[in-house]
C-alpha cells in the first residue's frame, strides 16, 4: 500500500542517497541482417536498429518526468558483430563500427555494444577478423562499446585468445592515445560472459535472447551505505538482513521502470541486473559501503569478507524484488568509476593483486584500471588470464578492463569524464610471464564442469 512515508522515503533514496536506473538497454537481435555484401549487411543492420530503439531515450525521459526517477543512461547491445558480419565477404570489421556509431548517435543513446566475439574454444575466421578490428573501430568511434569472451566454466581458456587481446589492448591504448588512451575503457575481456547483460562495455544480445527485448540495470551503492549507518556495531546477521531490504527496495524501483519502459515501447521484458553500481560522486561508493561495515580503508584485511557478504546479501535482496534478474547482479568494484576505490588506490590501501582477490566474490573483475603506458603486451595477457581462470574455476562471470596510458607512469593520474570518473595510474608486476602467454592452446574445462 502506498502512503506519505513511502513516498518521502522514496524521494530521500533519489536526493540524498544517489539512488538512479543506471540504464535501460534494448538488446536487438542482428541475425536476420547478415549478407555477403558487407554494405547491404550494414544498411539492414543500421535500419533496424534505428527502427527499434527510435522512442528508447524518448521513453525513457517520459518516465523519467513522470515518476521523478533518474535514468542515467538509454543504452542499445546488440548480436556480437562477428557472427553477423562473418556472412560478409569484408577483410575488416571496422565499418560495421562505424555504422553502429552512426545508429547510436541516430537514436541519441548514451552507448552501443556489441562489437564483440565469443572465442572461448576457438576463432572463427570472423571471430579473428573482428578481434584485429578492435583498435581500428574503438579509435574512429565515440559510443561503440567492445568485448571478447575468451573463456568459460564449460570449455576453459582459450590462451591464443588471451594473448591476441593482450595485444590488442597495446594496439588501442596506442591508437586512442590522444585521449589518455580512452578506447580500452571501451574493451572489455571476459570469461563466462551472459547473454543479457545491460552495463557497458560489456553488453551484448546474445543468440538466445528473443528479437528484441528491454534490460534495466538499477544503482544504489548510497542507499546501502545510509541503511548501513543504522546499524553501526551490530552483527553479521543484521549487517546482512539491512543489505537485503535495501536491496529489495532498489529493484522494485528497476522493476517498475522495466514495466512501464517495456509496455510503452512494446518491446518484452527482459531482465533486471540489480548491481551496485557505482560512479565517481561522493555517496555513490562500493568503497564507501564496505568501509561502513567496518574497514579502515577498502583493501585493508577483511576487504574481501565483507565484499563477499554484501554481493551474497544483495542477490538475496534483489531475487525477492523481481523473477527476472539477471545480467551480472552484484556489486561492480571499477576503480576510476568509484571515489572510494579511487581514494584507496592513491592512499595505497588497494592494489592490482588486492582487487583480483576481491573479483574472487564480486559480480565482475579488474575494471576501469589504468595501468603504466610500458606495461607489455604479455603483462595484459597475463593478468586476463588469471581473471579468467578465477571465472572459469568459480564458475562465474569476470572481466578485465585495463587501460595502459600511453606516456604515464605510477603516481599520474588521468580524468576519462563523465561516469568513467578519474583514473590513478597503478603499478603491476615488474616480472615476466611472456613464456607461460607464448605456449597458446587451451587450458582445459576444470573438472566440475562436467555435470552432463
Amino acid at each position: 500500500m502506498i502512503n506519505v512515508e513511502n513516498i518521502l522515503n522514496t524521494l530521500h533514496m533519489f536526493e540524498r542517497e544517489k539512488l538512479d536506473i543506471r540504464t535501460i538497454t534494448m538488446g536487438i537481435s542482428l541475425l536476420d541482417c547478415a549478407h555477403s555484401d558487407g554494405e547491404i549487411a550494414r544498411q539492414r543492420m543500421y535500419d533496424k536498429i534505428t527502427k527499434k530503439a527510435e522512442r528508447l531515450v524518448s521513453v525513457g525521459e517520459e518516465i523519467e518526468r513522470e515518476y521523478g526517477i533518474p535514468i542515467i543512461h538509454k543504452r542499445i547491445s546488440v548480436t556480437p558483430i562477428s557472427i553477423v558480419a562473418g556472412s560478409s565477404m569484408d577483410k575488416d570489421y571496422v565499418a560495421f563500427a562505424r555504422m553502429m556509431d552512426r545508429a547510436a548517435k541516430q537514436t541519441g543513446v548514451n552507448f552501443i555494444g556489441g562489437f564483440s566475439a565469443l572465442v572461448q574454444k576457438g576463432m572463427t575466421k570472423g571471430d579473428e577478423i573482428l578481434i584485429q578490428s578492435i583498435p581500428q573501430a574503438l579509435a574512429e568511434t565515440e559510443l561503440v562499446c567492445s568485448s571478447v569472451n575468451v573463456g568459460s566454466t564449460k570449455a576453459g581458456i582459450n590462451m591464443d585468445a588471451v594473448k591476441l587481446m593482450g595485444e590488442t589492448i597495446v594496439k588501442t591504448a596506442e591508437l586512442t592515445k590522444d585521449d589518455n588512451s580512452i578506447g580500452c575503457a571501451k574493451l572489455v575481456v571476459f570469461a563466462n560472459a551472459v547473454e543479457d547483460n545491460p552495463f557497458m562495455a560489456g553488453a551484448f544480445h546474445g543468440v538466445g535472447e528473443p528479437d528484441c527485448e528491454i534490460n534495466v540495470g538499477v544503482s544504489g551503492p548510497g542507499v546501502v551505505k545510509v541503511a548501513l549507518e543504522s546499524v553501526k556495531g551490530k552483527p553479521f546477521d543484521v549487517v546482512a538482513d539491512t543489505i537485503k531490504k535495501a536491496a529489495f527496495k532498489v529493484t522494485r524501483m528497476g522493476m517498475l521502470v522495466a514495466d512501464e519502459a517495456s509496455k510503452r515501447l512494446g518491446v518484452p521484458f527482459g531482465i533486471v541486473d540489480l548491481s551496485l553500481a557505482p560512479t565517481p560522486a561522493v555517496g555513490d561508493s562500493i568503497a564507501r559501503v564496505l568501509e561502513e561495515i567496518g574497514l579502515e580503508s577498502c583493501g585493508a584485511p577483511g576487504t574481501t569478507a565483507a565484499l563477499a557478504m554484501l554481493n551474497d546479501a544483495v542477490k538475496k535482496g534483489g531475487i525477492m524484488a523481481s523473477s527476472h534478474v539477471g545480467g551480472l547482479s552484484g556489486a561492480f568494484i571499477p576503480v576510476s568509476e568509484d571515489e572510494g576505490m579511487i581514494a584507496a588506490a592513491i592512499n595505497g590501501s588497494i592494489s592490482v593483486e588486492k582487487l583480483e582477490a576481491m573479483t574472487c566474490v564480486c559480480s565482475v573483475g579488474l575494471d576501469m584500471i589504468a595501468v603504466p603506458g610500458t606495461t607489455s603486451a604479455a603483462t595484459l595477457s597475463g593478468i586476463i588470464a588469471d581473471e579468467a581462470a578465477i571465472g572459469v574455476i568459480n564458475n562465474k562471470t569476470t572481466a578485465v578492463r585495463l587501460i595502459p596510458v600511453i606516456g604515464k607512469d605510477v603516481g599520474d593520474s588521468i580524468e576519462l569524464g563523465g561516469l568513467l570518473g578519474t583514473a590513478p595510474i597503478m603499478s603491476v608486476s615488474k616480472f615476466s610471464c611472456e613464456e607461460l602467454v607464448n605456449r597458446g592452446g587451451r587450458i582445459p574445462a576444470p573438472v566440475h564442469s562436467l555435470k552432463n
